[in-house]
């Protein structure tokens, strides 16, 4: 990894509170998340910290059954943080994690990062028309 910084998948390093602030006040998808609500997912979830030390300072989950399928979710490096090619190297520890090898499919959803997920063979989805959802919370 960068320098003192390092990646793992340890949930009780996690630092909660720092992750549901950031996803609640900072990011576009996840404004005003509820606590129990991060909690669950994370509880749920195959999740990877960013930490400079024992600091966190990056997240992302994986929401996965590791057989068939993926999705990358809730991805941030602090601002702070930016700029040392952090995401980059979570994505890429992610991407080669052993037990997300072999899925038949991986998705996201994103605003702004195409270019980071697509050194990683992220594409548009090849058939969008055979997708669909169930929206049943715009806002939290």
């Amino acid at each position: 990894m960068n320098g003192d910084y390092t990646i793992d998948t340890d949930k009780t390093r996690l630092d909660v509170p720092l992750i549901q602030q950031f996803l609640s006040q900072e990011s576009y998808w996840a404004q005003n998340v509820p606590l129990d609500v991060v909690e669950r997912s994370i509880a749920n979830s195959l999740c990877f910290g960013v930490y400079q030390g024992d600091n966190q300072v990056g997240f992302a989950r994986v929401i996965t059954d590791q057989a068939t399928f993926a999705y990358l979710s809730d991805v941030f490096i602090l601002p702070e943080h930016r700029g040392r090619g952090l995401s980059k190297q979570l994505i890429e520890t992610i991407s080669n994690w052993p037990s997300l090898q072999g899925l038949r499919r991986w998705v996201l959803a994103t605003r702004d990062a195409h270019t980071l997920y697509e050194q990683f063979g992220f594409t548009a989805l090849d058939k969008p028309e055979i997708f669909m959802q169930r929206k049943l919370i715009e806002r939290y």
